[in-house]
């Protein structure tokens, strides 16, 4: 597409003979265009910068950071450590399987951490990846996240599947406890 037709679809106003010169593909190497959307699709994160004077988004593409980040209360369990952890742990043990790409789960993530608060030393808390553990999860027939399972001397005795108020898991694991 020739840059004085792209000029109508620019992000910014500049004029005629100087937005033939920083248009196009050429100038964006890293945006992407198409002939059906001639408008540039901006990648992520975006960062302006200085031209000759002006202002340009995503003149220097950069990695994405993140800035705040909360330490889960309830740590990762994987293959590896399932046996030890889950199976030969002498109090009785939560574990949450979940999905990285899973909305509902990061709700149940957050009354995890509460509740691995409030039972510490009575309760032990661990979360599994079932898109990286997922043998564990197909022993247990996990079909859907979230699902919260008990265990109790290693054998699984209470399940909570979807997401559901904190009360819910409260009374499975104060069943779990008596």
């Amino acid at each position: 597409m020739a840059a004085s037709s792209y000029s109508q679809y620019a992000p910014f106003s500049l004029p005629r003979a100087r937005s033939r010169v920083l248009q196009g593909p050429a100038f964006y190497p890293h945006q992407s265009y198409s002939r059906l959307n001639p408008t540039p699709v901006v990648s992520f994160p975006l960062h302006s910068q200085s031209v000759d004077g002006l202002m340009v988004a995503n003149a220097k593409l950069r990695s994405l950071q993140v800035l705040c980040t909360r330490e889960s209360r309830a740590p990762a369990v994987t293959k590896d450590s399932w046996e030890k952890s889950v199976l030969n742990c002498e109090t009785p043990v939560l574990v949450e399987f979940y999905a990285s790409w899973c909305g509902p789960c990061r709700m149940v993530h957050r009354v995890i951490d509460e509740i691995a608060v409030e039972y510490a030393g009575r309760l032990k808390c661990f979360v599994l990846n079932t898109d990286k553990d997922l043998q564990i999860a197909e022993n247990y027939e996990i079909k859907a996240v979230p699902v919260v399972l008990l265990f109790k001397n290693g054998e699984k005795c209470e399940s909570v599947v979807g997401t559901m108020p904190k009360e819910f898991y409260v009374a499975a694991i104060e069943r779990v406890l008596k």
